[in-house]
């Protein structure tokens, strides 16, 4: 989602400096972003207003992860949760890359490293407050990473960097089975604006790490585990009204928010809504009729897509955005006959790439892909392991893998979330492409919100299962190689459940090589061992690079401040949406 350098620290002004508009929204209630044209919100930002009230609505296809800030993982709820749950730093509001731009939020400052970046120190701003009116203090930030990074038992979702870089964080078992008070010893809070974590190895690209939703505060009175998704304390601009599980969630305005602490939201809608489990057609529509946003950020469906790239006028609401995210096929390596390496390099020799682009809906949604790093990410190098003539496949190629892996043929299962239909008809696709050489494969399909909790993050579910295959689609958590590759192929990032290594693939020379990475300050240097990484799982052919993802945004009117941002995979920015409409 982001890049590697560290960006500026900036501090933010007003709506109107902070962003150039593309067009400026009518406050009596126009709809001022009709005629600002295609990819407006890839250039600044449209319908541009201060105007406060009325009700912001987005819709889902299926249910979330977690509305939990310390137990999330998809890019469109890190997102989200900025309204309700601030982290120690986040990103500014701004068009494509200029929204990668990394700035303090709960923090007054960007961190200050010391020890040659094996320890990083942040001031919390003053007079900072919880929903409630009491004092956020940098023990409820201390709290926050404890619970989101040490308790996988309860909260499994999320990435685990803190627990594999803070020193003791191997042994630390998480707040709710150690009752001391003193907790994990490598996060100290000398005063309650002080929070300072103690590393054990050096991390270049710290202040990336704390823009995670891990790092907003969680007052340790309050938290119920597990169950904290119920009753969330807000930290940001707006709170919960009411939370109905897998229906609907109503935000409202946060009284205790206070807008001298924060300089970045501007609380202009009076109210929020998430509504769950809309069919996708369904969400087109009210997106088209100006009375929702699609709220996953994964665009138009394919009808949707055909009918608005062939009028002009349709067109002209369109965005059509890069994400630095990747689609591509994971290929398990813990599940037989794929922990052969041979068995593997068959499946990268027989995907036609092409036949998953159109299936896909075309050159819209994504260019073929030959790296496991998008060409918007640093660390990016040109190359092609498994070339194919047009990228349509090789029978023969794979066939010869095949008879070297001792196989003739193959009878596989292939994951995919039921709730995104490009995604099904992807796998369709790759399917179809591996029954020529051999390799049969059926579809299983799984609800995104359980993908990586329930069934294809859980190991031992994908071998009683024999699923060898998953659909995956990947954007980094911070704009570099190493916020893109950690997660999706570190052996370090496995456990028992909510895995995003779905390919499990623990190479000690790959495990090794990112943290040589990671504590390199050099950014050239860094940036070409992260090229070396993906070269190496190319070469182990942990994954099939598919598709460079390309989102195609239907731009609702109505809506104000709407600008497509690739810290978040080019979604809208959803920090300071609002609505002309009463």
């Amino acid at each position: 989602m982001r890049r590697s350098a560290l960006a500026a620290v900036a501090a933010i002004g007003s709506a109107s400096l902070l962003l150039s508009a593309c067009s400026k929204a009518d406050d009596n209630g126009g709809d001022g972003n009709k005629s600002a044209g295609a990819n407006a919100a890839t250039k600044g930002v449209v319908n541009a207003s201060t105007q406060k009230g009325g009700t912001v609505t987005y819709e889902l296809s299926d249910v979330p992860d977690s509305f939990d800030p310390g137990n999330t993982y998809y890019a469109y709820m890190y997102n989200l949760s900025r309204l309700y749950a601030r982290p120690l730093m986040t990103f500014k509001p701004g068009p494509g890359e200029e929204g990668n731009t990394l700035v303090p939020d709960l923090a007054a400052s960007a961190g200050q490293p010391s020890d040659g970046g094996k320890t990083w120190t942040y001031k919390l701003r003053s007079g900072l407050k919880f929903q409630d009116g009491t004092a956020i203090t940098s023990k409820d930030v201390k709290y926050a990473v404890e619970r989101s990074n040490f308790a996988r038992d309860v909260l499994s979702l999320g990435p685990n960097y803190f627990q594999q870089f803070l020193v003791g964080g191997k042994d630390y078992k998480g707040p709710y089975k150690d009752k001391s008070a003193e907790g994990l010893k490598s996060i100290e809070t000398p005063d309650d604006t002080t929070i300072v974590f103690k590393l054990n190895t050096a991390f270049q690209e710290f202040d990336y790490l704390v823009a995670t939703p891990q790092t907003a505060p969680v007052p340790q009175a309050k938290d119920t585990g597990i169950d904290y998704i119920k009753s969330i304390v807000s930290s940001g601009s707006y709170k919960f009204q009411s939370y109905d599980e897998g229906k609907q969630a109503v935000l409202v305005r946060n009284e205790n928010w206070d807008p001298k602490t924060d300089p970045l939201r501007k609380q202009y809608p009076d109210k929020i809504v998430v509504k769950l489990k809309v069919n996708p057609e369904t969400i087109d529509q009210d997106v088209q009729a100006g009375d929702a946003i699609e709220l996953a950020g994964t665009g138009v469906q394919a009808a949707t897509q055909a009918k608005v790239v062939n009028d002009a006028n349709l067109k002209a609401n369109t965005d059509n955005a890069y994400g630095g995210r990747l689609v591509y096929l994971a290929i398990n390596t813990q599940v037989a006959p794929f922990d052969k390496v041979e068995c593997r390099k068959a499946v990268e020799y027989a995907v036609d790439k092409v036949s998953v682009q159109t299936a896909e809906g075309g050159p819209i949604r994504g260019d073929v892909a030959t790296t496991v790093l998008p060409p918007d990410i640093p660390g990016y190098q040109k190359a092609d392991v498994y070339a194919t003539t047009g990228n349509k496949g090789d029978v023969a190629k794979a066939k010869e893998q095949l008879k070297a892996c001792g196989k003739t043929t193959i009878s596989t299962n292939i994951s995919a979330r039921s709730d995104r239909p490009q995604e099904i008809d992807a796998a369709t696709a790759i399917i179809a492409s591996l029954k020529k050489v051999g390799i049969n494969a059926s579809l299983k399909q799984y609800p995104s919100g359980k993908y990586f909790t329930d069934y294809a993050g859980v190991p031992s579910f994908d071998k009683k299962q024999n699923i060898g295959l998953h659909m995956m689609q990947w954007g980094a958590d911070w704009p570099g190689g190493y916020g893109f590759l950690q997660q999706i192929l570190n052996g370090g990032a496995i456990g028992t459940s909510g895995n995003t290594n779905l390919s499990y693939l623990d190479d000690k020379q790959i495990n090794e090589a990112l943290a040589k990475a990671i504590a390199t300050e050099d950014e050239t240097a860094r940036n070409s061992q992260y090229a070396e990484i993906d070269k190496r799982a190319m070469d182990l052919a942990a994954l099939v690079p598919l598709t460079y993802f390309k989102v195609l945004l239907y731009r609702p009117t109505g809506f104000t401040n709407l600008v497509s941002t690739s810290a978040f995979s080019g979604q809208y920015d959803y920090l300071n949406i609002g609505t002309t409409k009463k």
